[in-house]
């Protein structure tokens, strides 16, 4: 059982878009996302190795609903799939899509790496490790196992969406996988929220 106390020389903190956008009065609100953030410094501190990632959407971004003239949260089909419109967040050079301050004043200054992702302007991206057409790689999986990382351990925001996919990505990619149940918050905790963390933990994750 993983002791998040203790972590090993070979797991890694990775800390999922622990931004202002995503925090109460931002453009994609998480409710009590900003909650999260002292305990995503506190876990910082005890973990030697720590990677960060940052939503970071060029203006126009297919995925936002101002793009398509639709309502936000409806959907759409895009080459990749069914994409959700989302209200326009975390634009590049704004600052929604800057970290929340307590993680620039701890847990950024701690990480070793900062992955962006959903910088290519026609498709989204939620997992830290694939754009969402999942053929795109955004470069993490090679960088942790070339450091010699074997287990991740998740937390940020949002448990249903980004969080959720980077951690089943993680584990098809074969790293043992932990979620920090206290240091994520979904979009909607009662049904997406739920959703994630039944199909985390029947999928092998460690939920702590």
């Amino acid at each position: 059982m993983f002791d998040v106390e203790k972590p090993g020389e070979r797991d890694v903190l990775v800390v999922i878009d622990p931004q202002i956008d995503f925090c109460p009065g931002g453009a994609l609100e998480v409710p009590e996302g900003d909650q999260v953030m002292a305990l995503i410094n506190a876990l910082a501190e005890r973990f030697r190795h720590t990677v960060i990632t940052q939503d970071w959407h060029p203006r126009g971004h297919t995925s936002f609903a101002s793009t398509h003239g639709a309502a936000p949260f409806s959907t759409t089909t895009l080459t990749y799939g069914e994409q959700v419109l989302w209200p326009d967040h975390c634009v590049q050079g704004t600052a929604g899509a800057k970290f929340h301050p307590l993680i620039r004043e701890s847990a950024a200054v701690r990480a070793e790496l900062i992955v962006r992702k959903g910088h290519h302007a026609k498709v989204d991206s939620y997992s830290a490790f694939f754009e969402n057409d999942r053929t795109t790689p955004t470069g993490l999986a090679g960088y942790l196992r070339e450091r010699g990382f074997e287990r991740c351990v998740f937390v940020g925001l949002a448990l249903d969406y980004c969080v959720r996919y980077s951690a089943e990505d993680a584990l098809a990619l074969g790293f043992s996988t932990v979620l920090v149940r206290a240091a994520t918050r979904a979009i909607d905790p009662t049904r997406t929220g739920e959703e994630a963390l039944a199909a985390l933990a029947a999928g092998g994750a460690v939920l702590v």
